[in-house]
């Protein structure tokens, strides 16, 4: 077992268990975490979420998460955002009516409309195209399909952040990548192989 410090945000928001699961299944100890103080020395950050975007600001909020996780960040340090917390790294979403988010990475999240008799939320498997070459995508073929479940999709103005892909009604971006940060808008703990292998590779990445 890698005894490098992976920090799972608790910050009252959050699917813990099963990421706390998919970290230790890959080799790691998870540190689950709701003391903001615990980014100072984490070797890598994974923020899970689920939920509201005005709830999950109000929790960081709360918690004194807000500024800590964006000079975190910022820093470059490894983080991994699942869902939500790819969300919430955004400017601004359209949940409830507009709510300001993290502001860490420019964009808007966009509610998913009903299209051709497509149900939202969006959820179930779907598949992940990959637009550029990335190490997070070491061993998980090309079009690979991960978990869903979400109202709400992302929608970052830097295009070469993104580097993988799902159409559901819309094309949006599932996947986004830069210096240490890593963002899924599906749930790779609960995907399978593919989702394993993707924590292995961001924590490998990260924490060696």
């Amino acid at each position: 077992m890698n005894n490098k410090r992976v920090v799972v945000l608790d910050y009252g928001a959050g699917n813990l268990r099963s990421v706390a699961r998919a970290v230790e299944h890959v080799g790691f100890l998870p540190d689950v975490a709701s003391d903001v103080r615990a980014l100072d020395d984490a070797d890598a950050v994974v923020m899970p979420g689920v939920g509201a975007a005005a709830d999950t600001m109000r929790h960081l909020e709360e918690g004194g998460f807000v500024e800590p996780l964006r000079a975190y960040i910022q820093a470059q340090r490894p983080f991994l955002g699942v869902c939500m917390g790819f969300q919430a790294l955004l400017t601004t979403s359209e949940e409830g009516g507009s709510h300001a988010c993290l502001d860490i990475i420019p964009g808007q999240v966009r509610r998913l409309e009903r299209t051709n008799g497509q149900k939202v939320p969006h959820m179930g498997w779907n598949k992940v195209t990959q637009v550029r070459e990335h190490p997070i995508f070491n061993d998980i073929p090309d079009g690979s399909y991960f978990y869903f479940v979400h109202s709400y999709y992302p929608d970052p103005e830097d295009e070469s952040l993104v580097v993988g892909k799902t159409t559901y009604g819309v094309e949006f971006a599932s996947i986004i990548a830069r210096d240490g940060l890593v963002a899924t808008q599906f749930h790779p703990e609960k995907s399978g192989k593919v989702g394993l292998q993707l924590y292995r590779n961001f924590l490998t990445a990260s924490c060696g």
